[in-house]
């Protein structure tokens, strides 16, 4: 059975669980890395991390309307919605995504 992630619709994604998912640096962490690659499966952006942690701040990623998971098999592949925040909150994430380091540390 294939799992399926909620997305929610532009319309349905509010300032402040966003700005909520995007102020814990480990997520913010996933953003910039996430940014840097373009699109990432799940273990890929663990960096050392346990699974269950992990887990928790993707769905806080998914849920604030950040991150879009699509299902490949047993393999996760995330990607930024940054078209859709753009739309969305014009010029938020370019904001966010200046702060990002250009080189991440690895538990970054």
């Amino acid at each position: 059975m294939a799992v399926l992630y909620h997305h929610p619709v532009p319309e349905d994604i509010t300032l402040l669980p966003l700005l909520r998912a995007v102020a814990d640096p480990v997520r913010l962490g996933i953003i910039c890395h996430l940014h840097s690659l373009g699109e990432a499966n799940c273990t890929t952006l663990l960096r050392g991390r346990p699974k269950s942690s992990m887990s928790h701040h993707f769905q806080v990623l998914r849920e604030a309307g950040i991150l879009h998971t699509r299902v490949e098999g047993v393999q996760h592949h995330n990607t930024l919605r940054l078209d859709v925040l753009e739309e969305r909150f014009p010029g938020l994430m370019a904001s966010i995504l200046r702060e990002c380091p250009t080189s991440l540390p690895e538990n970054g």
